[in-house]
């Protein structure tokens, strides 16, 4: 089996095929694993940072049970509860947004637990989302003029689709509801890394891959391939080409611009919305959350790492183009605002941007996305942006190569670690009571 592709859509592929017993051949054009997933030495700031931010919650059951599966459970950590603290830097009001364990939301009928200046309709008209068309968006489903709108369901619309409430899919939207808060608080515990994206996602999963007979090659980057009958018949790379056999098969985990090069026809979205982090060499008190929710400023997340404090900003079409000193100083007011800190001098900091993160997840962009499936009977196609149900995220990216992996082995001939499987038994409930998650919580 050839996966081509090393970021979390080729690492999950390869993880579900070597996990079955497959003979595995990774290739990976750069001279990393991780793609937009992974951490690197700033030599700038001295020290080690994420390339960005990332949220992980209990109820990713594809991402949970690959962390399992490479043993890197327990180098994720979070509150001891679903807590997500944010802070409204327009009032200067902060609360913690705190669903009950169960799928009953009681929560939204104790003020204490919900956002400030919202009652229980408020989050029952959420369910306007269920019924919404494929072409309608957030804003023309919820009420924008609502203080749960403005405060809530915007953000996190924001945070999980990287494309503003006016634009993005109503419907995606609520499929994320579903998975999260439909799910119950049990499946709303936040996580991060330990230390970092790589050592939690990247570096476990290839050295246990290494460690099952998987070759993995660096700085191989397909060129093309030759087809034949319904099949592709060589991979085509750079310096060197391999014939495939007749039993053979490929997994293409590349980046929807590159899948399109490579595969005639293929339609997929061409709409990227950009992402903007900041990095700022300061360290926060221990006692600090994690991570926060921010309102009414630039920053939208704020996170607490070792030595450093990120922010984040998704749909960052606004701010994108701005030079990284007058960003600098702009991400560092809210951080300052926000955390109690002095806003000069402004500490040394990398600002990172991503022009292209992830495709927009309007209604249009919806209908590009490809199935895991292609026109060649022995080929399949992963990443954040085939059709998972979900939008660029983690679990979307782990997801699809999980899929793509299936459909390449007989279930009843072997086990398969699908998304159905390989997740079925976990449990949002084990998940990270106090620190750090145990090895073998997930069953």
């Amino acid at each position: 089996m050839h996966v081509i592709g090393a970021g979390l859509a080729g690492l999950g592929a390869a993880v579900a095929l070597a996990d079955a017993g497959r003979k595995v051949t990774l290739y990976e054009a750069a001279q990393h694993a991780g793609g937009r997933c992974r951490s690197f030495y700033d030599a700038e700031l001295g020290c080690r940072i994420d390339n960005g931010n990332h949220l992980l919650l209990a109820g990713n059951r594809a991402a949970m049970a690959y962390l399992e599966r490479i043993g890197a459970i327990d180098t994720v950590i979070g509150p001891g509860e679903p807590a997500i603290p944010f802070a409204d830097l327009s009032t200067g009001e902060r609360w913690t947004l705190r669903p009950n364990e169960g799928r009953l939301p009681w929560w939204i009928l104790n003020p204490a637990r919900r956002v400030p200046g919202t009652d229980a309709g408020d989050y029952l008209k959420a369910l306007r989302l269920r019924s919404a068309t494929a072409d309608a968006t957030i804003a023309a489903v919820l009420d924008p003029e609502s203080v749960l709108y403005r405060r809530l369901w915007q953000p996190l619309a924001v945070a999980a689709l990287n494309t503003g409430a006016e634009d993005g899919s109503a419907r995606l939207f609520w499929r994320i509801l579903v998975e999260t808060l439909g799910r119950g608080g049990a499946a709303c515990r936040p996580m991060v890394p330990r230390e970092g994206l790589s050592e939690t996602l990247v570096d476990p999963a290839l050295a246990w891959l290494a460690a099952r007979g998987t070759d993995i090659r660096f700085g191989a980057r397909l060129r093309s391939f030759a087809f034949s009958d319904k099949h592709i018949r060589e991979l085509q790379f750079d310096d060197h080409t391999i014939a495939l056999d007749p039993d053979d098969a490929a997994i293409l985990a590349v980046t929807a611009p590159v899948a399109a090069r490579l595969l005639p026809g293929l339609t997929v979205p061409d709409d990227h919305a950009p992402i903007v982090n900041g990095h700022f060499r300061c360290a926060l008190s221990p006692d600090a959350p994690l991570f926060m929710g921010v309102v009414a400023g630039t920053v939208e997340w704020i996170f607490r790492k070792p030595g450093v404090v990120s922010v984040t900003v998704s749909a960052a079409d606004g701010i994108v183009d701005e030079p990284a000193e007058a960003l600098r100083e702009r991400l560092w007011r809210d951080v300052a605002a926000v955390c109690g800190l002095a806003e000069a001098p402004v500490p040394p900091a990398r600002i990172v941007k991503e022009r292209r993160a992830t495709f927009r997840a309007t209604p249009l962009q919806l209908r590009r996305r490809p199935a895991a499936s292609t026109d060649w009977n022995n080929l399949r196609l992963a990443g954040d942006y085939v059709e998972t149900g979900l939008p660029a995220t983690i679990e979307g990216a782990i997801r699809s190569g999980f899929t793509a992996a299936a459909s390449l082995i007989p279930r009843r001939s072997q086990w398969m670690p699908s998304v159905e499987t390989f997740g079925a038994a976990h449990r949002p409930d084990s998940i990270g009571k106090t620190g750090p998650v145990r090895r073998g919580a997930l069953r």
